[in-house]
């Protein structure tokens, strides 16, 4: 008899295993969504590092529309106008597997547009769970009930979902900073390193410029800021760091802004029949860019897992996530530091560690290989 499962969440993660639950057939699924609809408009980009392109490879992704991505070869980094060095992010690529970029919007519609259709339902609020020896019933605000083997929670950092399975809040922490993102056309962005990804450290902040696709421009500035404040506050911020960097134009774009939270810890549930996905598993600093890419590859880990028969599934994708977010959590915490020094002593001393770092295979292969390399 088929396994059913209830897939909580249309974003990357949920959309990612759906899209391998579809290909077997020992499985139905329902991917929940609490929206109205997918957001197809929104602009900002993502990253994609060959851990991820290798996996979204399987169900098709190779055969985008080459206008709807870019892969970027080189990524150049400045101390405030000045470059510091390049890291060349081809040395990752495996065959096509490449270092891409597009955005998320992109992304989110290939795997939406690759599932049946009748298996998205939209306006989907869990109210309730309950228990019945190894079944799960969920119970919807609007009234409906359905009963499955697995219940996958994949519905982002503030996971309503997480608090009515777990009967508590999730733990997430303010990291005393904002993002502020926009896209720009690449006729209005004036640099002679326009095929590259730009990442600029500045004194308590850090800011990234990447193609995403033949004529946009992403931007993302991350910006320090320990009090919760208001956008018109983080928007005098980032007017500050930008005329300090000579990128005054983005000024006058349409920029959104975000307060940064980073989990706690990664949790299991309590339920053996239940998996956490995505930033409902665990939500990351954005400084090594793997946000997306974790998303795809817990998506791809948990569906393997389930393929096997064998007991403890969820004891195990637990402590393979738990790994992996070890090895990036890190990471991303050391860049969060060494991106926003302001001492004009350590910086110094920042930049000249940084260039002798890059040219250094061993290291490259060891702090970014063992992430970007599946």
């Amino acid at each position: 008899m088929k396994k059913k499962i209830a897939i909580i969440g249309a974003g990357i993660a949920g959309l990612t295993l759906g899209n391998f639950l579809q290909k077997d057939l020992n499985y139905d699924f329902i991917i929940y969504e609490k929206r109205e609809r997918l957001n197809l408009d929104e602009g900002f980009g993502i990253q994609l590092a060959v851990n991820s392109v290798s996996i979204l490879n399987q169900i098709g992704f190779k055969e985008l529309n080459k206008s709807d991505f870019f892969n970027p070869k080189t990524l150049n980094f400045f101390s405030n106008q000045s470059e510091v060095c390049n890291l060349d992010l081809t040395q990752f690529n495996v065959g096509t597997e490449k270092y891409t970029t597009l955005k998320r919007s992109s992304l989110i519609k290939f795997l939406k547009d690759k599932l049946f259709s009748n298996v998205l339902r939209f306006n989907k609020t869990i109210e309730k769970i309950e228990h019945k020896k190894d079944k799960i019933q969920l119970k919807f605000t609007d009234g409906d009930v359905n009963e499955v083997d697995y219940l996958v929670v994949s519905d982002g950092v503030f996971s309503a979902t997480k608090k009515v399975v777990e009967n508590e809040k999730t733990k997430i922490n303010f990291k005393g900073a904002f993002a502020a993102r926009t896209t720009i056309s690449k006729n209005n962005f004036k640099t002679p390193k326009k095929e590259n990804i730009s990442l600029i450290m500045c004194s308590n902040a850090h800011l990234v410029l990447y193609p995403v696709n033949e004529d946009e421009y992403n931007f993302v500035a991350i910006l320090r800021n320990k009090a919760n404040t208001s956008d018109g506050e983080n928007r005098e911020l980032l007017k500050k760091v930008l005329e300090q960097n000579n990128l005054n134009f983005l000024f006058n774009k349409d920029v959104s802004f975000w307060p940064i939270y980073i989990s706690n810890k990664p949790t299991i549930s309590k339920y053996k029949n239940i998996f956490y996905l995505g930033d409902a598993l665990y939500t990351f600093l954005p400084t090594m860019a793997q946000g997306a890419s974790q998303s795809i590859e817990s998506a791809d880990v948990l569906f393997k897992i389930l393929e096997k028969d064998i007991n403890d599934k969820q004891n195990i994708y637990f402590a393979n996530r738990l790994e992996r977010i070890k090895i990036i959590n890190k990471r991303s915490k050391l860049n969060f530091f060494a991106f926003h020094l302001s001492n004009s002593f350590f910086v110094s001393i920042r930049n000249f560690i940084l260039r002798q770092l890059i040219y250094n295979k061993k290291f490259i292969d060891n702090f970014l290989g063992r992430v970007f390399r599946k």
